[in-house]
């Protein structure tokens, strides 16, 4: 056992020695083009997991610890829902499309999952529901299946995704700043790694 339990100290952080930094967003080509493949293969939790990724911009830890009554009561999907941040402790508030709305449902229906259920529980009998590092690897099949290079993307990239789609047609940084959850736009600006460019084109635009 101790063996074991020093192994486990030795092999160090999961990512370590891995490339990090910002992720890529999807692009819009992208995201159906890995919508389309989920559909056509019929995987629905992953269909599911992967429109409520999109829409929600929660982080990864937030996601994957969802439970049914966030997102529904009962078999009614909420437009608007609003979860608790795991890292800052404050409240975020976003939508759900109907399309997501439609594929949750099929997800829930198909589990049969109800009441404080989480919404994707794990397939590991040690874990209430989906970890981080089984979002990860998800993740890196979502991409990987489109020709993606997986080194350049990260669950960050589906949180990053609408956001980024979100800012590059309004340019407006505070909107993007309440839907992720930041507690500073500061956070947002590095966020997005917005140059000076960028900002006094924002500038330029704005009529004082």
């Amino acid at each position: 056992m101790d063996s074991i339990s020093s192994k486990a100290k030795s092999a160090g952080p999961w990512n370590k020695g891995r490339l990090v930094g910002q992720k890529l967003p999807l692009k819009l080509r992208e995201i159906w083009a890995i919508r389309i493949r989920l559909q056509l293969s019929a995987r629905v939790r992953d269909l599911a997991l992967f429109n409520l990724a999109i829409d929600s911009k929660l982080r990864g830890c937030d996601l994957v610890s969802l439970r049914l009554k966030d997102i529904s009561q009962g078999r009614s999907i909420f437009h608007r829902a609003i979860v608790m941040q795991r890292k800052t402790g404050r409240p975020v508030q976003f939508e759900i499309t109907d399309q997501t709305r439609q594929s949750v449902l099929a997800w829930i229906e198909r589990r049969q999952l109800s009441g404080s259920q989480y919404l994707f529980p794990s397939r590991v009998s040690e874990s209430p529901h989906l970890s981080t590092r089984q979002y990860a690897r998800i993740v890196t099949r979502w991409v990987e299946s489109i020709g993606l290079d997986a080194t350049a993307y990260g669950t960050h990239s589906m949180r990053r995704t609408k956001a980024t789609l979100i800012y590059r047609r309004t340019k407006n940084l505070r909107a993007v700043q309440l839907l992720l959850g930041h507690t500073k736009l500061e956070s947002t600006v590095r966020y997005f790694g917005i140059e000076v460019d960028d900002a006094l084109e924002i500038a330029e635009q704005t009529e004082v």
